[in-house]
């Protein structure tokens, strides 16, 4: 099988209450490398990103390193690779900082690289694709088996004027999720998506109108929901995590979205799916 992954390469830039920063590969790099520990020797992923063109052998290279990864799709590029600055926070949480945000992977890009089994797209920065793109993409694949899994992720928040990241509604985000199979959110992301309020279940039902086949509302260390219609009924199930000490880890959701990808595209079977993605967020996620 092969596997697109489409969103911003980022570095995470962890401030330790001692002063100490710590610099680490961001959420997409923590996807790809679950995907190709996931894979079997004949399946390929192809990453799609651009970097700093200072940066882009190391990125190239680090990414070698991993199985079944192709790099044709990553490009050099004069702007900054997005970064993102973690500050220790209340109760084991982080206060997020960004400073610099990439330009949108354009679709000239991305293009040549449809013909796959499945599709992850990450908003990394939430800058990572236009509306416009998302639209090209769907429907090229449109009347093909390639399954879309779409994570909202940053796309629910905004910059303040401190770089901040801030919650805010997504004015558009029934067009974000039209024609998807899956989408991913937060239970944040999912609370805040609307401008109007609503429940969360109102949201996931009127998601499941756009042509979506499962909603996914991951719930940290609790686990994940999956939200799906059964005879017009919209109907949830739940999956706890199996172990008690799953903690929060930063790129906990982008390991859940990768393996929730590659086994929906092995099985077709959401519940299967949404279990091992589960199972695998939460071994990535206990120290």
């Amino acid at each position: 099988m092969k596997f697109l992954v489409i969103g911003h390469y980022s570095h995470d830039v962890l401030h330790e209450p001692e002063g100490v920063e710590r610099v680490q590969a961001g959420g997409l790099h923590q996807a790809i490398a679950c995907l190709s520990n996931l894979c079997t020797p004949q399946d390929q992923i192809f990453p799609i990103f651009g970097v700093h063109s200072v940066e882009y052998q190391t990125v190239v290279e680090a990414l070698h390193q991993l199985a079944n990864v192709e790099t044709a799709g990553i490009y050099a590029m004069d702007s900054p690779t997005h970064r993102v600055h973690y500050y220790p926070g209340s109760n084991g949480a982080y206060a997020v900082c960004v400073k610099e945000v990439a330009p949108p992977i354009p679709y000239d890009r991305i293009k040549k690289f449809l013909d796959v089994d499945g599709i992850l797209l990450n908003m990394v920065s939430g800058n990572d694709l236009t509306l416009e793109t998302v639209d090209e993409i769907r429907m090229t694949v449109r009347g093909t088996t390639t399954k879309l899994h779409f994570d909202f992720h940053n796309l629910t928040l905004g910059i303040g004027k401190d770089h901040e990241r801030v919650r805010r509604p997504v004015v558009e985000w029934r067009r974000w999720a039209f024609m998807m199979d899956t989408v991913q959110l937060n239970e944040e992301e999912i609370a805040g998506l609307a401008v109007e309020s609503r429940t969360e279940q109102r949201t996931a039902g009127h998601l499941l109108t756009l042509s979506v086949k499962g909603v996914l509302v991951t719930r940290g260390a609790i686990g994940a929901s999956l939200y799906y219609n059964e005879h017009k009924k919209v109907l949830r199930k739940d999956f706890p995590v199996p172990v008690s000490d799953a903690r929060f880890r930063v790129g906990a959701g982008d390991l859940f979205g990768a393996a929730f990808l590659w086994q929906y595209c092995k099985t077709g079977d959401l519940f299967a799916a949404t279990e091992g993605a589960v199972l695998r967020a939460a071994a990535g996620t206990t120290q």
